[in-house]
């Protein structure tokens, strides 16, 4: 059976455009990604969803974090759920359809549908390439 320390896992960022290397480590373990993210300052994820390609601008995959330090906030945009937010020490699940807010930095254990994930990862790079194509094209 695989284990590891999520510090461990191996540097996932080549999968995610524009995250720094090692601030998102990843691994399929079954039908689940398992990952560690680390955050060094407060990031909105809004505008990445936006430009990302994501349907309606959220995520679409819904993740289980234990936090172990910071603290992020799930808004659920065209929908009359409240805000969200889980702390250090917490256990939460987020459903699909969120944008997530690093309020602060953060230490995150992700479990996440391994084909939720790599759905909206393939999102991620089309779009790195739209942006890098446009700006070739400009340039």
């Amino acid at each position: 059976m695989p284990h590891c320390r999520p510090e461990d896992l191996p540097d996932g960022n080549e999968r995610w455009p524009g995250i720094p290397k090692g601030h998102f480590r990843s691994v399929q373990w079954g039908d689940m990604e398992v990952g560690y993210t680390s955050i060094d300052h407060p990031l909105d994820c809004t505008e990445q969803y936006l430009t990302g390609g994501y349907p309606g601008g959220v995520c679409q995959c819904p993740h289980y974090f234990y936090i172990f330090e910071g603290r992020v906030r799930a808004r659920y945009p065209n929908t009359n759920w409240p805000d969200e937010i889980a702390e250090t020490g917490e256990v939460c699940f987020f459903p699909a359809g969120h944008v997530l807010i690093y309020e602060e930095p953060s230490r995150i254990l992700e479990l996440n549908p391994a084909h939720a994930l790599q759905t909206c990862i393939d999102l991620a790079e089309q779009a790195a390439k739209r942006a890098k194509a446009a700006g070739e094209a400009a340039g």
